[in-house]
């Protein structure tokens, strides 16, 4: 049966989850608070679809670690001290969450997402969808033989979940991808990852759910909602009163604001992350890569070439810090020998905001606050990789089906 569907945040997972709904054939209106052209977290990323992505950003070794980089300009990680009860909050959960059990929890369903999502990427290509994915793997590239260790031993846990990984030395890294040349002492090789390119596919899922009927609205905020008898009958946004069958949050890092008037709190930290896209590389890789002391995402997307990186967490702040930027071009200079800092002059960085939760896992599932509300939020840097089959979860679940997957790690209401 048909239903009337309100879906509040139009990235990634927005687009997504519009595009699933409306070809079950659900009447679909997407609100999102930016205007069409936009230039959120979902736009500028490393395109990435990444299996091998099995651990939560809270991890053992990630405190002391974010601790270091902290006294870095330059580093991956950044905290920007500020008095701030939420942030104090949002600290506190993720020092708890960052255990071995927890990871070891997270790990096989972050594996089966991924890789779900991975089979959704290559059906939708099939289709003849023009997304620019590409199926030959990840490098994770490692300039020191100590990181290299540490990477084969995450090497191992992969496989010992059934994520496909080998290791290669410095030799064997140059033969799997010639077009570019590489100083590293090796790599690890994730055969099961991609990457497409993120605008392609976000103006792909746009009209697709156009064409199927997704009404959109552009430039709209919410503003409250009307409640009924423990349903939401409508949300209220500066375009009017909206009714609908079911809601979908799926605003990102605005979501936790859309939702504290009805009791229920997502908590999460914008994450920053920079990226910068050179046009006409003097080298183009045929893989897309990790520079894995860096922490810098390396992907080719139809003759360019794009690096990015860092988790700035400095609330929402649409700023640009040249330091941190700058981290990630000495970075691409320091493993592929071919660039120079000069080849990324006059270049605008990009920046999104990623809505990232205390335990580094996405918000997924019904909601308490209201019996036709479904949260898909808090993915962090993982919302491209996760899109369909977060999308795919959504769907079934506001058609009254089993959800394909055990949620209740990705409960919203996990931090009540």
């Amino acid at each position: 049966m048909s239903k009337r569907i309100v879906i509040l945040g139009g990235g990634v997972i927005g687009l997504s989850v519009a595009e699933a709904c409306s070809r079950r054939g659900h009447q679909v209106t997407l609100i999102e608070q930016h205007g069409e052209q936009r230039g959120g977290c979902s736009y500028g990323n490393a395109g990435m679809v990444v299996p091998s992505h099995f651990v939560p950003m809270a991890a053992p070794g990630m405190v002391a670690l974010g601790l270091k980089w902290m006294w870095n300009p330059e580093s991956p990680f950044y905290i920007k001290p500020r008095l701030d009860l939420d942030l104090i909050r949002w600290g506190l959960r993720f020092v708890r969450s960052a255990s071995r059990g927890h990871v070891e929890r997270c790990a096989p369903i972050l594996r089966d997402m991924h890789m779900a999502s991975r089979q959704a990427y290559q059906e939708i290509a099939a289709r003849g969808e023009a997304i620019g994915l590409v199926s030959k793997g990840l490098l994770m590239l490692c300039k020191e033989s100590h990181t290299l260790d540490e990477e084969a031993a995450m090497a191992a846990k992969a496989q010992a979940l059934g994520v496909p990984a080998e290791v290669l030395d410095s030799a064997a890294t140059a033969r799997l991808d010639p077009g570019i040349a590489m100083a590293v002492a090796g790599a690890v090789h994730y055969p099961l990852d991609c990457h497409l390119s993120p605008e392609l596919f976000l103006a792909s899922q746009q009209r697709c759910a156009a064409q199927q009927g997704t009404h959109f609205m552009w430039d709209t905020r919410v503003t409250g909602w009307v409640r009924d008898a423990g349903r939401l009958r409508a949300v209220k946004t500066s375009g009017g009163e909206i009714e609908a069958d079911e809601f979908v949050i799926s605003g990102g890092i605005w979501s936790d604001g859309m939702v504290r008037d009805l009791g229920l709190r997502l908590p999460m930290q914008a994450g920053k992350g920079y990226s910068v896209t050179l046009p006409n590389p003097v080298e183009l890789p045929a893989l897309c890569s990790i520079l894995a002391e860096a922490r810098v995402a390396v992907t080719p997307m139809n003759g360019s070439l794009r690096f990015g990186g860092t988790m700035e967490m400095s609330g929402t702040s649409e700023s640009i810090s040249p330091r941190r930027v700058e981290g990630i071009l000495r970075a691409a200079s320091s493993y592929f020998p071919s660039f120079k800092r000069s080849d990324f002059d006059g270049l605008t960085p990009w920046h999104g905001l990623r809505p990232c939760s205390p335990d580094g896992m996405p918000y997924l599932g019904r909601s308490s606050a209201a019996s036709n509300l479904v949260v898909a939020t808090g993915h962090a840097m993982m919302g491209l990789s996760l899109a369909p089959v977060t999308a795919a979860i959504v769907a079934r679940l506001l058609d009254g089906e089993a959800p394909g997957f055990d949620l209740r790690l990705l409960s919203p209401e996990r931090f009540a």
